[in-house]
């Protein structure tokens, strides 16, 4: 294969060549109700090149790794027939090196029999509790190894196994229906996805608790995020507006993200973490660039934003190690990898004294964002009078302007925790993509809630 790989990049008229080849294996148990279905293991073999001349793209995705330097052809064809301008790519520095991940248990190993098994059992946990309408439960594990190298001088290979579990419970009463999941994904083998029953039990527990708490009365509050909707907020309200293949093509936003610009209190500080131990690692992105610490915020103050080395080329900056692709099948785009809130210095028990009436929002049922605006509605949420949680309540939305609930930060707690899933994250028609969103606990004064 090193040969086949060097003569296909040798291929003469482009300014810039790729390669990628991915082998992949996927399992999955999926169970709506009681009924199986899915179930099923699946592979996958093959690879792309991607070339740039005088600025234009071509990508070209295959199935047969044979003929590689026929591929690159193609892909150097389609680019010379869109460039019109000088190829502009943030130069990094070559290197060859070999990257695993170590599971404490291959899912590989494991029967296939096994993995149902789990799954059937936290089924039949969910839909043995009263009041549970319905269920949905999914199992997925995904071995991939991937061999990058570019025309540049850089080689690389990572592999990785993620494990995941959805545990969803759905419950009704009368024309109320209320739905509390638990999702968990990571890269440390089968073991982390065994021995669940307890959240099984607990997401059947809360959705029947739902179904009988009250309608949140619409109005301004101090809302108390916990450590999953922080991350998730974060991710989603803010961290999409720091991928710069969005941001330099949009001059109003441009306007907005200028660096220095200050977003929040001294406290607040943002990171992007590719080479962090979380569920959206890996050791470098899909331009073979190696991945590192990325503030975007520090101190309140706007300092950075996710690259590709295109990106970081036009807009003068440094590739992040942010340019990623969900298979061989797509081109690289701008993309999260573990993105979070670093911890303050306030426990939870302080926040919760601080505030007289409020709100207590824990993780996150939808969400959606359209630039700097969002809309995100709580799982579950509880009362707060004067520092103490009260009565349960539903149909928490939290609404609002991302900048504006930034500046609005009075405390950032001091317990930092992640969160992954199987539903990773979508953007460009590329989905699900591996991510992990953290955070402590926030508190946020002046948030716009929907309700009665």
């Amino acid at each position: 294969m090193d040969k086949e790989l060097k003569q296909a990049l040798s291929v003469g008229g482009a300014d810039y060549l790729e390669i990628r080849i991915e082998d992949a294996a996927t399992t999955s148990v999926t169970y709506i109700g009681k009924e199986l279905e899915n179930i099923g293991e699946s592979s996958s073999l093959g690879g792309c090149v991607r070339a740039a001349v005088n600025g234009g793209w071509g990508f070209a995705s295959f199935n047969s790794l044979e003929n590689l330097a026929d591929k690159a052809k193609r892909a150097v064809s389609m680019a010379r027939q869109v460039g019109r301008e000088k190829t502009t790519l943030t130069p990094t520095e070559p290197y060859e090196a070999k990257h695993a991940t170590l599971p404490g248990r291959d899912p590989r190993q494991v029967p296939l029999e096994e993995k149902h098994d789990t799954a059937h059992r936290y089924n039949q946990l969910i839909l043995r509790a009263n009041g549970i309408q319905t269920s949905s439960v999914r199992y997925q594990d995904r071995w991939k190894r991937k061999v990058y190298a570019n025309s540049d001088g850089t080689t690389a290979e990572f592999e990785e196994i993620f494990c995941g579990v959805s545990l969803a419970a759905i419950a009704r009463k009368g024309n109320i229906v209320q739905t509390y999941h638990h999702t968990y994904g990571n890269l440390v083998g089968f073991d982390e996805v065994t021995g669940r029953e307890a959240l099984a039990e607990d997401a059947a527990h809360r959705a029947v608790d739902l179904v009988s708490a009250e309608r949140v009365k619409g109005g301004t509050y101090t809302v108390l995020m916990d450590p999953i909707l922080t991350g998730i907020f974060i991710h989603e309200a803010f961290g999409h507006l720091s991928e710069s293949d969005f941001l330099y093509e949009n001059p109003r936003l441009q306007e907005v993200m200028q660096l220095g610009r200050r977003f929040g209190p001294e406290i607040l500080n943002v990171v992007d973490q590719g080479n962090l131990n979380q569920a959206g690692y890996l050791p470098f992105d899909d331009e073979g660039t190696r991945t590192k610490k990325n503030d975007l915020i520090r101190d309140g103050v706007l300092v950075g934003r996710l690259h590709s080395r295109e990106t970081a080329a036009k807009m003068n900056e440094t590739p992040t190690g942010n340019a990623r692709a969900i298979s061989y099948r797509f081109p690289p785009i701008v993309r999260m990898t573990n993105t979070f809130i670093e911890a303050g210095e306030t426990s939870y028990e302080e926040m919760l004294a601080r505030i007289d009436r409020g709100i207590y929002v824990k993780n996150a049922l939808a969400g959606m964002t359209d630039c700097e605006m969002f809309t995100f509605t709580g799982m579950e949420a509880f009362e707060i009078e004067n520092g103490r949680i009260g009565k349960r309540l539903r149909d928490v939305t939290l609404t609002g302007n991302v900048f504006e609930t930034l500046k609005n930060v009075v405390a950032v707690g001091n317990d930092l925790s992640f969160h992954a899933g199987l539903g990773g994250c979508g953007k460009g028609g590329q989905s699900p993509l591996r991510v992990s969103a953290g955070g402590p606990h926030l508190l946020v004064e002046n948030v716009v809630v929907g309700g009665e």
